[in-house]
């Protein structure tokens, strides 16, 4: 059955929210390349995660620094092997999601996805089987700005035509879904299908006959 949000664009990001969170192998697979231990590579590995998705460090630069930080250095060949294990741990999906954004879209309700991604996302998030529901494609590295920044918002619904009060927000992370409401969007902590389904149905008008 359709679902339909009428008058508003439904914002979607896709990390742990399209996409599943990363796996224990997905991080085993990390740690082994690094060779590090658990506890020093993640906070090193957000550290600059922020100036990664806005597209101000490129992606070996990234890891330079994550090694630098680590205390050690990384071939090419290795920044290659971690560039491609982080990808595909992050390229997962959530049926249950992608079938409640199929369910929008047969319904009518416009539907586009924001997410604080670098410049390598680019071409999969618009190419992808899902990419058709999707009228805009938004990467905050296109963006120069990142989720929660205000400004990020506000240019999407600059770009949608519509005012801030008309989008629904959906992302895993409560920071981003606040700064979202802080802009006057309607937006949901995303935490799990059933509870997106209902806070989607909810806002839902019946389809037209």
């Amino acid at each position: 059955m359709s679902l339909r949000i009428a008058d508003r664009v439904v914002l979607v990001d896709y990390g742990e929210v399209i996409s599943t969170a990363q796996t224990r192998p997905d991080v085993a697979e990390l740690l082994a390349i690094t060779g590090v231990a658990e506890e020093a590579f993640w906070p090193v590995y957000w550290r600059y995660r922020d100036e990664l998705d806005r597209g101000t460090l490129t992606i070996e630069e990234y890891w330079m620094r994550v090694a630098g930080d680590l205390g050690t250095s990384f071939s090419l060949a290795t920044i290659q092997q971690l560039w491609a294990a982080d990808y595909r741990s992050w390229i997962s999906v959530e049926p249950g999601t992608v079938e409640l954004l199929e369910r929008l879209h047969l319904g009518g309700t416009r539907l586009a996805l924001l997410s604080n991604a670098g410049f390598d996302f680019a071409s999969t998030f618009r190419r992808s089987p899902i990419a058709r529901l999707f009228e805009r494609v938004f990467l905050s590295a296109e963006m120069d700005a990142v989720k929660p920044d205000p400004a990020i918002y506000l240019e999407v619904a600059r770009e949608l035509g519509v005012r801030p009060d008309q989008i629904v927000f959906i992302d895993n992370k409560l920071v981003n879904v606040e700064g979202a409401r802080a802009v006057g969007a309607v937006a949901h902590h995303f935490e799990g299908v059933e509870g997106l389904r209902a806070f989607l149905e909810g806002l839902s008008s019946p389809t037209p006959a």
